[in-house]
């Protein structure tokens, strides 16, 4: 019997292996038409349970699916509500990994021709670079899924002499209750539902369970999911512990309704399928997901609020999305690091466009000392990211984040220059550009990250075109009398100072956009770019 029980740990362990390469590679293959889906369609909760459950189907993870999620809201690029509806749709998702173990893995013996895949995935994953080596290890992956099946299914032939329902907890409400706190607790252990779900089917199958217990063991595995959601985040921001607390509330409550309707739906399925039909399960699983979302979308708005006074926290601070549970995927880790940097951009705008107003106002020192500390932890978060080097589209993106970083931190550097700003708005000619300014950044302070680059370029060039002739003007000055030679100095120093600003804002604001976009180009340095244009 030893042989046996080592057969079936060794079966879920390959299994479980095999689950981790698949997911690993759809992740890594899939990862941008996942997250352009996230972004693009998830614009209500219902949008967001159908986009969370084609991702999750897809990349067979929801914990990848909530991880870019988590990185989305904190970026602002999804609503709390919105993350709720993705939530409602991987629980669903997840399920697919049922119905391929129910229809491929226990109807077929598929452990025998998978060998030959293991072998030429393993091979590929070893020799090969890039999309290639990725597909196989997605293959091998998919071959040690059936491979550790047959494995199951081979220990629990040998269970028939010990294993029974009989021995197992009784089919009444304390022993349904009991087999659902057996099922979170095994999922609670090896992390993973979908090894769980396919135990719970390979045991149905050889008739070592009956279809109630498999459906109290899966309702607990269900359940037992989430307490891996609320470890993971334990000190993490506001937003991750309102997305953890919204995915255990969500379980909880549909496996609540699930439980309660055991009695009703079990005999209906078995009349529907065969008793000891994987099929019936899975369909139970699936239903009880579907059902669960259908009933909770209507309900999504006082849901959310629900949660929101449940995990109150205080205002969004500038550094809230740097969490380190995201560096573990580059890019969730770079839409946190883009959302605190936009925070950062647009209290540096607001600084420097309250002080270039046409009464003046506070100098903006005071309040760029209280954001260094920011800028020091954006720095710090950016340096651990670690895009895949054959990622194109992840390096532009960070290559942009990097860029746009420096020109925040030079930004913040000249609105400490306080004797360079004051001749601003006392000097007639460079009151108006400096105004102007003023106005656009206040403006670019409040607006959605995509409106104000190309509005700040025209500014940028425009100032740059006054000061030159602003400079001649002061010369001039000075030659007639008009302008003491020690004002000199500190009026082009403002020039200089004003074109400075303005710069770095503009390249702020497009390395900001070009970060946040589905396809960054390759951003192209200011010092190549200026030369470029003088060549021109």
């Amino acid at each position: 019997m030893s042989i046996e029980i080592l057969s079936l740990l060794g079966g879920v362990g390959l299994f479980l292996f095999g689950m981790q390469s698949m997911t690993g590679a759809l992740r890594e293959i899939a990862s941008r038409q996942m997250r352009a889906i996230l972004a693009r369609f998830t614009t209500s909760p219902l949008t967001g349970a159908l986009s969370g459950a084609a991702t999750t189907a897809v990349i067979q993870s929801s914990s990848a699916t909530m991880v870019t999620v988590i990185g989305f809201v904190g970026a602002g690029l999804l609503s709390f509500p919105q993350a709720i509806g993705v939530i409602y749709g991987a629980n669903i998702g997840t399920t697919i990994t049922g119905w391929i173990v129910a229809l491929l893995g226990l109807k077929l013996s598929l452990g025998t021709i998978a060998l030959p895949g293991l072998l030429v995935g393993a091979l590929t994953a070893t020799m090969a670079r890039g999309r290639l080596a990725r597909l196989g290890a997605l293959l091998a992956g998919f071959s040690l899924i059936f491979i550790g099946l047959d494995m199951m299914k081979d220990a629990t032939a040998g269970f028939e002499s010990w294993l029974s329902p009989e021995i197992l907890p009784p089919d009444s409400w304390a022993g349904r209750a009991l087999l659902l706190l057996i099922g979170a607790g095994v999922t609670v252990v090896i992390q993973s539902s979908s090894a769980g779900v396919a135990t719970t089917l390979v045991l149905l199958s050889s008739g070592a369970i009956t279809l109630g217990q498999g459906a109290a063991l899966v309702i607990g595995m269900d359940v037992g999911t989430t307490f891996t959601a609320i470890l993971a985040t334990v000190g993490g921001s506001r937003d991750m512990r309102r997305t953890a607390i919204a995915h255990t509330a969500y379980n909880i409550v549909t496996g609540a309704v699930a439980f309660a309707m055991l009695g009703l739906v079990v005999p209906l399925l078995s009349r529907a399928f065969a008793p000891d039909d994987p099929a019936a399960l899975v369909t139970f699983h699936t239903l009880f997901n579907v059902i669960g979302a259908l009933v909770m979308l209507p309900a999504t708005a006082p849901f959310a609020r629900l949660i929101e006074r449940l995990v109150p926290g205080r205002a969004a601070t500038l550094t809230e999305t740097l969490d380190r549970r995201l560096l573990g995927d580059a890019h969730a880790a770079m839409d946190g690091a883009g959302g605190c940097a936009l925070r950062i951009r647009r209290a540096l705008f607001r600084a420097a466009g309250d002080h270039l107003r046409p009464q003046g106002g506070p100098l903006p020192a005071q309040a760029v000392l209280r954001l260094q500390p920011a800028l020091d932890d954006l720095h710090g978060f950016l340096a651990r990211i670690s895009p895949a080097p054959e990622d194109a589209l992840a390096a532009n993106r960070y290559a942009a984040l990097l860029h746009q970083y420096d020109h925040l931190a030079r930004l913040a550097h000249r609105l400490t220059r306080e004797d360079q700003m004051r001749p601003l708005l006392g000097d007639p000619g460079l009151r108006r550009p400096a105004l102007a300014l003023g106005a656009a950044l206040r403006y670019a302070a409040d607006d959605p990250p995509r409106a104000d680059a190309a509005r700040l370029e025209r500014l940028e060039q425009l100032i740059t075109g006054r000061t030159r002739r602003l400079r001649r003007s002061v010369l001039l000055r000075e030659h007639a009398g008009l302008v003491e030679v020690r004002d000199v100095f500190g009026l082009t120093d403002a020039m200089r100072w004003l074109g400075h600003a303005a710069h770095h804002a503009t390249r702020a604001a497009h390395y900001g956009d070009l970060a946040a976009s589905d396809r960054p180009e390759t951003p192209v340095s200011d010092r190549l770019q200026r030369a470029t244009a003088r060549s021109d």
